[in-house]
């Protein structure tokens, strides 16, 4: 009777060798799926990395935002996301106004900002006004024509021109025969730190318009009435001086010529209120030379 022939037994360690292989097969695989996540920019389920601006601590509601407020982190978009209305630099967002409550650590989008005190609601209010030591606040008139029409905005750079008959500076005791009227920039670089009640055509920070308004939310016309302005004390005198014997009119400058930072140290030549120590049009014409523009000496 014919015999079937024994099953051939497996070379021993064969089984061994198939399992390595695998285990090479998966950490290849493993690496070039990290590999090709990285070349892209962002993880295996992310996509390219950007670097934005974020809230470095809590922002409260209506806070005008400065550099300590802001710090910058990398993002990835994940799927139909979109970094459109995110910041990309700290110094676009500096000066604005916080619509909401922004917590530590969130991202920061045009749409939780404003450029105009006007158009946030009401609520809790800044504690304090956002003033450099040594520096204070002081309210000026303005109006359509004095004031660049209702352009100047909170957070703006604008500069201020007093004019006056130069008779203004001749002293009771005599002194040269002068006549004319005499115009010059008395201030530069004067930080607008608060807008009056009335505003018009107010604008947030995403671009989109908004209705006149008035912080209290109800409608209104007509440009801003005032400007609260930061100052040293020294100047606010100055500046009192002018609006109480010259005609003032402001300019507003450039963006693009505005300081890079918010006044944050004491001004050396004047730095506390303790400082001032008067104006006349005697220390008027002393600091500004009125006069030498008339006469040439």
């Amino acid at each position: 009777m014919a015999v079937a022939p024994a099953a051939a037994r497996p070379r021993p360690g064969g089984g061994r060798l198939f399992i390595i292989v695998g285990l090479l097969l998966a950490v290849l695989a493993f690496g070039s799926v990290f590999l090709l996540g990285n070349i892209g920019g962002g993880g295996a389920l992310g996509g390219p990395t950007t670097s934005v601006v974020i809230a470095k601590q809590s922002i409260p509601l209506r806070h005008q935002i400065t550099l300590a407020d802001l710090e910058v982190a990398k993002a990835s978009v994940n799927g139909n996301g979109s970094l459109a209305n995110v910041y990309t630099n700290p110094s676009d967002v500096v000066n604005k106004i916080a619509e909401i409550n922004i917590t530590k650590g969130a991202l920061i989008s045009s749409d939780m900002l404003a450029i105009d005190l006007n158009v946030v609601p009401t609520g809790a209010s800044p504690a304090y006004l956002p003033l450099a030591s040594g520096y204070v606040a002081i309210t000026v008139p303005t109006g359509e024509q004095q004031g660049v029409a209702g352009h100047i905005s909170l957070g703006d750079y604008m500069t201020v021109i007093a004019s006056s008959a130069i008779q203004i500076f001749v002293t009771a005791g005599g002194g040269p025969t002068l006549s004319g009227t005499v115009s010059k920039t008395v201030f530069t670089n004067v930080r607008v730190i608060g807008l009056g009640p009335a505003s018009t055509g107010v604008t947030s920070a995403s671009g989109t318009g908004s209705a006149a308004t008035t912080q209290n939310g109800a409608a209104t016309t007509g440009v801003t009435s005032s400007l609260t302005l930061e100052l040293t004390q020294c100047n606010a005198e100055y500046m009192t001086w002018f609006l109480n014997n010259m005609t003032v009119r402001y300019t507003l400058e450039s963006y693009k010529d505005y300081l890079a930072t918010p006044p944050s140290q004491p001004d050396s030549s004047c730095p506390t209120v303790l400082s001032a120590g008067g104006v006349s049009g005697k220390q008027v014409d002393a600091r500004y030379h009125f006069t030498t523009l008339v006469t040439g000496k």
